[in-house]
């Protein structure tokens, strides 16, 4: 939005805060403040730029992210990808205001609700299509605890690029085994098929028991983020997303 005015009124209502009847009541009783001074004008149009997050408070608090944001949240397990699914959801993580939100924000790809770790979510379309693409092959790694021992001929199988899933007629493209112990293993797949590690292990004779997501692209999971918690990522974090893996 960097560069656009819009009214505030409208921009408030977008971020979820309330309807523009009830923004109107927020500046009427002195809760929104820009660069400290009252607003009582929600109608004024306002550049809709990122220092806006730090000049403009609700309640004596920074403004929420402008739309175009992306998150890193690290996933519980438990909670399901979805914004229509009975259960917990991963949206009932954010705070509520949030999924009110206009554009809504979504899951980039899903993690199924027996697998944890690192979830991206976005308002921001474009991106979102650009990190799922196929046609970037962002790679993410998965660490796997499995049933039983390795065999060892994994990593072969998986590297090849010939590996079939049951129902599919196209092979796997090839990806990289890095074994922790005979019964745990970090897997980065460039793909993002329907359980894809937890089939392939499957294809390979084994059965996965718990599945957590470390990385996506060069971002990684940071350690000190509590299941359950969530950052905004910055430009420098959010291009970390499309540098390839080394080593």
């Amino acid at each position: 939005m960097s560069g656009k005015t819009i009214r505030l009124d409208r921009l408030l209502a977008n971020l979820g805060y309330g309807s523009r009847r009830e923004i109107a009541i927020l500046a009427r009783t002195g809760r929104i403040r820009l660069d400290g001074a009252r607003v009582r004008d929600v109608e004024q149009r306002i550049a809709a730029d990122p220092a806006l997050e730090t000049r403009l408070a609700i309640d004596d608090e920074p403004l929420d992210p402008l739309p175009g944001m992306i998150l890193m949240m690290n996933k519980p397990l438990g909670v399901t990808c979805s914004h229509k699914e009975a259960g917990p959801l991963v949206f009932s993580l954010l705070p509520d205001r949030w999924r009110r939100r206009d554009p809504a924000i979504s899951t980039v790809g899903r993690l199924d609700k027996d697998t944890s770790g690192l979830l991206l979510l976005t308002d921001d379309g474009a991106l979102l299509h650009k990190i799922i693409s196929p046609r970037h092959q962002t790679p993410k790694t998965y660490r796997a605890t499995l049933d039983r021992p390795l065999r060892g001929d994994e990593a072969a199988i998986f590297a090849a690029g010939d590996l079939m899933l049951d129902g599919e007629d196209k092979p796997l493209l090839p990806a990289k085994l890095e074994v922790l112990s005979e019964r745990e293993a970090l897997l980065t797949i460039s793909e993002g098929r329907y359980h894809q590690v937890r089939r392939m292990f499957a294809a390979a004779g084994n059965h996965v028991t718990a599945l957590h997501r470390v990385s996506i692209g060069a971002l990684t999971l940071p350690d000190d983020l509590a299941e359950g918690e969530f950052v905004v990522l910055g430009p420098a974090e959010i291009a970390r997303i499309f540098v390839p893996q080394t080593g």
